[in-house]
């Protein structure tokens, strides 16, 4: 499932962004980021934060990750009402730019130079896209046992549930001791 090669690469940073910065589980053990900067700069990977751009970021990845939640259950209502404050927030503007031999395209970046705004518009903008593409059931919350890490499923028969192998194996292998314990 491809949205679009601009609304691809924002939804992957939006979940990259919510992964990387959200205090949760993940793959089975508490997670909180242990140095938040890093964290920002491997979510984000064409800057290196400020300790203070980090905590806006942070901000900005616990606002996104609503809206996987809401997708994840099913209220696309509370999704939509979330992202509008996000675009709101964040003054997600439309403008066409062409870069690295692709054609003309439209970005949206929010007006300034905050660091959060420029990652969160376009998020933003990327999850409302999904919203109107009615694909929203192809975003979800990681459904493995102490894991709350975000997804998007680009597979072809979206059925995906796990935000990684490495969930899936776990929650696998567990059912597989659970059946053969009762043999």
């Amino acid at each position: 499932m491809d949205f679009n090669s601009h609304t691809d690469g924002v939804v992957a940073d939006a979940v990259a962004l919510v992964n990387a910065l959200t205090e949760g589980e993940r793959r089975g053990r508490p997670y909180a980021p242990e140095d938040r900067v890093a964290a920002a700069a491997e979510a984000v990977k064409w800057s290196t934060p400020t300790p203070a751009e980090a905590d806006a970021l942070a901000e900005a990845a616990a606002e996104l990750r609503a809206v996987f939640e809401a997708f994840a259950g099913d209220d696309v209502d509370r999704a939509a009402d979330q992202v509008n404050r996000l675009l709101d927030r964040y003054n997600a503007r439309p403008h066409l730019a062409r870069h690295d031999g692709e054609p003309w395209h439209v970005h949206f970046h929010a007006s300034g130079d905050a660091l959060a705004a420029q990652v969160a518009a376009p998020c933003a903008t990327g999850l409302a896209v999904v919203i109107d593409s009615g694909h929203h059931d192809r975003l979800g919350v990681c459904t493995a046992p102490h894991c709350d890490r975000v997804y998007v499923d680009v597979s072809r028969n979206g059925t995906r549930r796990f935000c990684s192998t490495a969930c899936q194996n776990r929650v696998k292998t567990a059912a597989f001791r659970a059946r053969t314990a009762g043999s």
